[in-house]
C-alpha cells in the first residue's frame, strides 16, 4: 500500500466517523457523543476512533465544523446563484427555513448553542466563530440589497441580520412543535413584512 493510498483511506475513514457522529449529535447533542457507542456504530475499536481524533473534544469540534459546512452548503451556496438584492436574501431565508427538514433530528448548531452558551471553552469559542461568520454573510447580503436600491440607504445591516436570524429561529422552533408547513408560511409572511419595513421611503 502506498503512502497516498493509506492517506486516502485514512481520510475516508475519518469522514465516515464524522458522518455517523454527526447523525448521533443531531439527535443527542454534542454532549451525547461518546467514543464507545460511536466506535461500535462504525464497526471500529475505540483505539481505532482515537487514531483519528485525539480526544472526545477533538471529535466534537470536527462534528461542529461538519455542521457548519453542511449548513453553508444547504443555505448559502444555492442562494448565491440568485441575483444580488432581495432575491438572494429571500433564497437565503427560504433555504434556512428548509434546513430544519434536512437536519437529522434537529439543527446541531442550534442545539450546540443551547449546550455551550454558558460553558466557556474551545467548543463555545468555535461555535461563536461559526455564528459570527454566518451573521457577516447575512449582513453582506443585506448590504448588497441596499446597493441595489431595494432596501433603504439607512438600513443597519447588523440589526436587520439580527431580525432575520430571529425569524429563522422561530420557524425552527414552531416546525418541531406545530409542523413545518405552517411555520414556514408564517415565516415567509414575517420576512416580507420585514422587507417592507426596510424598503426605501417605507
Amino acid at each position: 500500500m502506498t503512502v497516498l493510498t493509506a492517506t486516502s483511506k485514512g481520510a475516508a475513514t475519518r469522514e465516515a466517523i464524522i458522518d455517523r457522529a454527526y447523525g448521533i449529535a443531531c439527535a443527542a447533542g454534542l454532549e451525547g457523543l461518546s467514543i464507545g457507542p460511536l466506535a461500535q456504530a462504525v464497526g471500529m475499536s475505540k483505539s481505532g476512533v482515537f487514531a483519528h481524533f485525539g480526544s472526545r473534544e477533538d471529535l466534537q469540534m470536527a462534528v461542529l465544523d461538519e455542521a457548519g459546512v453542511r449548513f453553508v452548503d444547504h443555505v448559502l451556496r444555492p442562494a448565491l446563484k440568485q441575483p444580488r438584492g432581495l432575491p438572494r436574501l429571500r433564497a437565503i431565508l427560504e433555504a434556512w427555513y428548509d434546513w430544519v427538514r434536512q437536519s437529522e433530528g434537529s439543527c446541531l448548531l442550534l442545539s450546540a448553542a443551547s449546550e455551550y452558551d454558558d460553558r466557556p471553552g474551545p467548543l463555545r469559542d468555535r461555535l461563536v466563530e461559526h455564528d459570527l461568520r454566518w451573521r457577516q454573510e447575512i449582513a453582506r447580503a443585506i448590504t448588497l440589497a441596499v446597493d441595489t436600491g431595494e432596501l433603504a440607504r439607512d438600513t443597519d445591516p447588523d440589526q436587520m441580520a439580527f431580525e432575520l436570524y430571529s425569524l429563522a429561529l422561530i420557524v425552527h422552533h414552531d416546525a418541531g412543535l406545530f409542523g413545518f408547513d405552517s411555520a414556514a408560511t408564517r415565516g415567509r409572511r414575517a420576512m416580507e413584512r420585514l422587507f417592507r419595513s426596510y424598503a426605501p421611503n417605507a
